[in-house]
């Protein structure tokens, strides 16, 4: 299904405080077999929602690089890890992250949505939007954040809700 970023962002608007009350509760008391029935919504997810139709998650946020992104990456620019450091990131020192310098990402093409440097992409990007982790509970936090921006995200929330309350 192609996103509509202003239906989405309207969507979002309506229901961000149950969905994140919600994520609260799952947090706080997680039900039995979360992380099954997670991974069951996540394969329905994934039938429903075109990335590339978004691109949200590149034009609205950024991954953190480890150094072994950035050594990867770096090698893929024929640069060293200090030079691509400093041309394309840049350091949070609240969060101890190395993180794009700017957005929309450097690397994203906006005319298709597709990442010029997909195959060797960040992790953080790589494991995008990180819906079946092992322990779900341990992402609970980066799922209120992403629903915001990411609408695989939020149709995973508004199945949970679904499924929980059955």
């Amino acid at each position: 299904m192609i996103v509509n970023l202003r239906t989405f962002k309207k969507k979002f608007e309506l229901n961000k405080r149950s969905f994140r009350t919600f994520l609260t509760k799952l947090e706080n008391n997680p039900p039995q077999g979360l992380h099954r029935t997670m991974v069951e919504v996540d394969k329905e997810v994934w039938g429903e929602i075109d990335c590339l139709s978004c691109g949200n998650c590149c034009k609205k946020m950024t991954p953190t690089f480890t150094p072994a992104d950035i050594k990867r990456i770096a090698g893929y620019f024929n640069m060293t890890p200090d030079a691509f450091r400093e041309k394309w990131l840049t350091f949070d020192k609240k969060e101890g992250d190395w993180q794009n310098v700017k957005q929309p990402c450097q690397f994203l093409n906006l005319t298709d949505n597709k990442c010029s440097i997909y195959p060797i992409r960040p992790a953080d990007c790589a494991g995008f939007p990180h819906l079946t982790k092992k322990n779900p509970t341990d992402y609970i936090h980066v799922h209120k954040q992403n629903i915001q921006y990411c609408p695989a995200t939020y149709k995973m929330v508004e199945k949970m809700m679904d499924r929980i309350k059955k």
